[in-house]
């Protein structure tokens, strides 16, 4: 039984952040029944290719991108624009724990299924509101998307090759990391309101925005500028703080070099064959080659080309120099390291046989995470969570189906 298996959570939520945080909960236990719209369901769903392929290798209706965050939920389908759907939705609320939703500020008041009224009914709820810009201040009604959120927010001022270097510019991260961060962010925010709720409180509204997340999540970067009053330049793969601590060159390719203190930096220059580095006036200590780095990473830059990937790694990793490889995903799925972990998995799927996944990273010595189902199709569960949950006859079921309900 997993950590949360006592709790049901109803996710209305759809894209990526609150269907990120829905999958966190399903993964440690929870009950996870996931409210979508009849016929199309979950926007995602529709986000290919690439599509997951059948047993005969042709695309299925099930887009990569959404098999990325669903896994372990039951899918329902109910159109609650009509209000026999919004009845629906009131009574699964009342028997839930969690709701996450991720619809625009005031959006699910026009159905009677925001926090105020649903709160009417049970009192004890967790309500998670996930916008781009919460429920206040003068953007809390504009929609956000992770990209725009990661311009806005700072974090693509940071992000790509220095001003001067060819290919300079503003470059966004590879996946919708905003949206993780968030998703991430609410869920802690999930389960300090359960402890709170455990204490003898009751339920409360969370009010997630995806520009709060972003903002926060520029740690050092954010304290570089607020303790000076001068805004971070873009450095590409270098660190604002640390020297080296970027990417360099080798014999047949590049490597990953992150010197954290002075004595690994005279571990490296021993490796390099540069042992003089170590004792420099210009290099011996980070605030130096953090001042100097104009001069040194040249220097290290024509000293690593001599060697391999393969060579570097070795050999300071025997020196106890932290570095590695910049893999691509086939070869970081290949990487033992990756494969001791477990990271890939596979679950039964209806439509392909198996659905492969990426394992979450959260080990738990008492109550693991247990994988139990494939991300749902669409209304897979509709008829079995309908009759369990809210004991309806399937001819009710039946009905509403047949109405457009469900």
């Amino acid at each position: 039984m997993g950590a949360l298996s006592h709790l049901r959570v109803l996710d209305l939520s759809r894209v990526l952040a609150g269907p990120w945080a829905g999958q966190i909960l399903a993964d440690l236990g929870a009950e996870v029944i996931k409210v979508e719209r009849p016929g199309n369901g979950d926007d995602t769903r529709a986000w290919g290719p690439p599509f997951l392929k059948d047993a005969y290798g042709e695309n299925t209706s099930e887009a990569a991108y959404y098999l990325s965050a669903n896994r372990n939920k039951q899918s329902v389908t109910i159109d609650f624009t009509r209000p026999e759907g919004q009845q629906l939705v009131r009574e699964l609320a009342a028997k839930s724990d969690i709701l996450i939703e991720n619809f625009k500020v005031g959006g699910l008041a026009a159905y009677g299924l925001d926090y105020e009224s649903l709160k009417a009914i049970n009192p004890k709820l967790i309500y998670c509101s996930i916008t781009g810009f919460g429920q206040t201040g003068p953007y809390a009604k504009r929609a956000g998307y992770d990209f725009m959120i990661q311009g806005l927010g700072g974090l693509m001022s940071l992000t790509g090759r220095p001003e001067g270097d060819e290919g300079a510019g503003p470059v966004k991260v590879g996946v919708a990391l905003t949206d993780i961060l968030t998703g991430l962010y609410s869920t802690v925010a999930i389960l300090a309101a359960l402890a709170h709720r455990d204490q003898g409180g009751g339920g409360q509204h969370i009010d997630m925005a995806l520009l709060d997340v972003q903002v926060a999540c520029l740690a050092n970067q954010a304290m570089n500028y607020l303790t000076t009053g001068v805004a971070p330049k873009r450095l590409g793969n270098a660190h604002p703080n640390i020297v080296p601590y970027q990417d360099f060159p080798t014999a047949d390719g590049d490597f990953i070099l992150t010197v954290g203190n002075d004595g690994q930096f005279r571990k490296f220059a021993q490796v390099a064959g540069q042992p003089q580095w170590a004792d420099d006036p210009r290099f011996a200590t980070n605030k130096l080659r953090v001042a100097n780095r104009a001069v040194l990473i040249p220097l290290i830059r024509q000293a690593t080309v001599f060697k391999t990937t393969a060579e570097w790694v070795a050999q300071l990793e025997q020196a106890g120099v932290p570095c590695g490889p910049i893999n691509d995903l086939a070869q970081m799925f290949a990487d033992p390291q990756v494969q001791a972990r477990g990271l890939a998995i596979e679950l039964p799927h209806a439509l392909a046989g198996m659905v492969p996944q990426v394992a979450s990273p959260i080990r738990l010595s008492e109550t693991p995470v247990e994988y139990h189902s494939a991300p749902p199709l669409l209304g897979e569960h509709t008829l079995e969570v309908l009759q369990r949950v809210l004991g309806l006859d399937a001819s009710v079921v039946a009905g509403f189906k047949a109405s457009g309900v469900l």
